[in-house]
């Protein structure tokens, strides 16, 4: 699932090559996953219009108009955005089709429908009804502490929680426990002050990698886990198999060694 790595790379690309042209024409293929507008309205809304900017937080993705409405982008399990020019470039699960003046196209292409689009005036009041805790990239570690000292779920649950922070899914929380040394089913109010600080630089440090590695593990450090979940399975720092464990339903992968209980 996408995650706010992915995300912010998804912004950069629309910043490079959707903003400021003039919107021709918008098809919705698949208005099932259009929610608390019709299909129309959002239709009407971007047509002859252009994209002035975007903004990120956490998982959504916003991309505000100069009408000022936001067309707003969640990416479910699949989700993802191309430019493209030329119909038989198209993408094969392309789900909204956004047709600009000069003869490009952006497809928000979502293979097994489970993400969203809708479209919003407010960004921040729309954050504010569905109750998402701060961007994990804007957080300071002030509220960090504060967030973790009133909780009593597993850390990597706490991680994943997106009303706590917004933006961590299962794969980047399992690298930041890794590089903490931190065991995913450790409880967050167990942990110190020093292992917050230390969680806390890794959650910045991991996702500020994976966005400079364009969210490809290959990419990534060698002392990471990423590429070695579903590849040689031994942990890069000190060559123990790695483990996994279920933390409140989803999988976590971790080093008995270096995450000791």
């Amino acid at each position: 699932m996408p995650e706010l790595p992915d995300v912010e790379i998804f912004k950069q690309y629309l910043d490079a090559t959707s903003l400021h042209k003039n919107i021709e024409k918008v098809r919705i293929l698949a208005p099932e996953m259009v929610k608390n507008i019709t299909a129309q309205k959002l239709k009407a809304a971007m047509e002859g219009h252009v994209f002035e900017s975007t903004r990120r937080h956490g998982k959504y993705l916003f991309v505000i108009l100069d009408n000022s409405p936001s067309l707003v982008f969640h990416f479910g399990m699949t989700g993802f955005v191309v430019y493209f020019k030329g119909m038989k470039k198209s993408p094969s699960h392309e789900r909204l089709l956004i047709s600009f003046s000069n003869g490009y196209h952006l497809a928000y292409d979502c293979q097994r429908k489970l993400g969203e689009v809708t479209m919003v005036q407010c960004v921040d009041a729309f954050l504010k009804e569905r109750k998402l805790g701060a961007d994990a990239l804007k957080l300071d570690f002030h509220d960090f502490v504060h967030l973790f000292s009133r909780t009593r779920s597993f850390i990597k649950s706490a991680l994943m929680n997106q009303q706590l922070i917004a933006g961590i899914g299962n794969i980047y929380s399992d690298e930041m426990l890794f590089q903490s040394g931190i065991h995913p089913q450790k409880k967050a109010s167990q942990l110190d002050e020093s292992s917050l600080r230390k969680l806390f630089r890794e959650m910045k440090a991991v996702l500020t990698a994976a966005i400079e590695a364009r969210a490809d593990p290959a990419k990534l450090p060698k002392y990471y886990l990423i590429p070695h979940r579903h590849g040689d399975r031994l942990c890069p720092k000190c060559g123990e198999d790695i483990k996994t464990a279920k933390v409140s339903g989803r999988t976590a992968y971790f080093c008995p060694r270096c995450q000791s209980y």
